[in-house]
């Protein structure tokens, strides 16, 4: 066992979790001499969405949305080094087109937190404590059996969301019934079954039905897609329509009152949560060459359809309890293997039990934020908690949007040093969302 290295000074941050946004944050402050950070992560390395690396999968946003470019084009871990440090910009140029496959999205990334010295991977933080005579937090992290407690100024939340599982759809095996998140963990059982039914109709459903779809006559099962949706709609990918992932429209979300806030994320899922074109069209040109000829495929799509619940069959198999919900007429749908696209949920991280009272929560027990993304306190301390995590309700859908990330970070940084770092204006944007006095 290698023994943990001793941290024997007080840190000016440290970063807990290591997904995409507290790396790019890693990256901007990697050659600064103004704040001493480290990060730490559970996992052994740097691993995104690993369940859902499908191969000709393609990020939802452009390359520039890289870890650093949008605050610093010269930076040396943006995405255009890396493709110069791997022989590959020719490559790309001849690709033409914006997006990176996100299989290589998650390469790039591993290449850049392999560099850098400030982030400890196989490090899980198992509390977070507030001493207040010394005016600093205690990190206590465990590495293969060591322990260590790490002292820091300043916190950055970047747990990241978790896999949401519906009551209904737990206890059953996991290969039988899984998430999205775990398909290429057990793509091989849905190649072996007789039926795959999957269930919700988002971007993941659709790249996890549209893989199924194409291995369907070589495998021999039947596959069948519900979603309780009205359709299959697709994605707000209009140039107009993204300019809602701008630091203008989250400024101006922010300035609303929280409760104009809460009603209105609600009615723009379509602006992150719907399908893509490109991902919706492969599907239907694969179930049209499917029907040449008048071939039957046996597959089925069926929106307007709630599942109300599942329950195992004598054979092993299980059944979905259904509903058309325009209809108002139950049905069941028998399945070998059901493959649930039901979303994630914000990350409660443990850890944070014990710092708990001293921060701020509204009445539905959410993290009061403010805008440079720190959780407000009950009382003022020199310390702050900065959050990427558990924020769509005080910074709308931008929240998980890797092209906001480096805005995020250059204010986290900006806060972090007192000073303007990276400045940060307005004005991105053609439209107008709010009247200005």
């Amino acid at each position: 066992m290698t023994k943990m290295e001793p941290f024997d000074k007080v840190y000016d941050v440290i970063g807990v979790g290591i997904g995409p946004f507290n790396l790019g944050l890693a990256c901007l402050l990697d050659k600064s001499s103004e704040v001493d950070a480290l990060f730490f992560e559970k996992k052994s390395h740097f691993d995104w969405h690993p369940g859902m690396l499908i191969e000709g999968t393609m990020l939802q946003v452009p390359f520039m949305a890289d870890l650093v470019t949008m605050a610093d084009p010269t930076n040396p871990y943006s995405y255009l080094n890396y493709l110069k440090e791997h022989n590959r910009i020719y490559n790309f140029y001849f690709l033409q087109r914006l997006n990176m496959p996100r299989n290589e999205y998650n390469h790039y990334c591993q290449w850049a937190a392999s560099q850098l010295e400030s982030c400890r991977f196989g490090h899980c933080v198992e509390a977070v404590r507030y001493n207040e005579a010394e005016e600093w937090f205690e990190v206590e992290v465990v590495s293969e059996g060591e322990q260590a407690i790490v002292k820091t100024k300043d916190l950055v939340l970047g747990v990241g969301t978790v896999p949401f599982v519906p009551e209904s759809f737990r206890g059953y095996p996991e290969e039988d019934v899984f998430h999205t998140s775990e398909f290429l963990s057990h793509r091989n059982r849905c190649r072996k079954a007789k039926s795959v039914t999957v269930v919700g109709s988002g971007q993941s459903a659709a790249e996890v039905f549209r893989e199924l779809l194409k291995e369907k006559d070589e495998c021999g099962y039947s596959l069948d897609w519900l979603t309780r949706s009205k359709s299959y709609f697709p994605m707000e990918e209009t140039k107009l329509s993204l300019e809602h992932f701008s630091p203008d429209y989250v400024n101006y979300f922010y300035s609303l009152p929280q409760e104009k806030r809460d009603e209105i994320f609600p009615t723009q899922d379509l602006l992150y949560k719907g399908i893509s074109a490109h991902t919706i069209t492969d599907i239907y040109d694969l179930l049209y060459e499917h029907t040449v000829g008048g071939k039957s495929m046996d597959v089925r799509l069926k929106p307007l359809t709630k599942v109300n619940g599942i329950t195992r069959n004598e054979d092993g198999t299980y059944r979905l309890h259904c509903m058309q919900w325009q209809q108002e007429k139950a049905f069941v749908q028998d399945s070998e293997v059901v493959v649930i696209a039901t979303g994630y949920r914000p990350n409660t991280p443990a850890f944070m039990e014990e710092v708990n009272a001293m921060l701020c929560k509204d009445d539905k027990g959410r993290y009061e934020i403010t805008q440079d993304y720190q959780i407000k306190m009950k009382k003022a301390v020199r310390n702050r908690i900065f959050s990427h995590t558990a924020i769509s309700h005080s910074h709308g859908v931008g929240t998980t949007n890797l092209g906001l990330a480096v805005y995020r970070n250059k204010l986290i940084i900006n806060g972090l040093t007192g000073k303007n770092i990276y400045p940060v204006d307005e004005d991105h944007v053609f439209q107008q969302f709010r009247v200005e006095e």
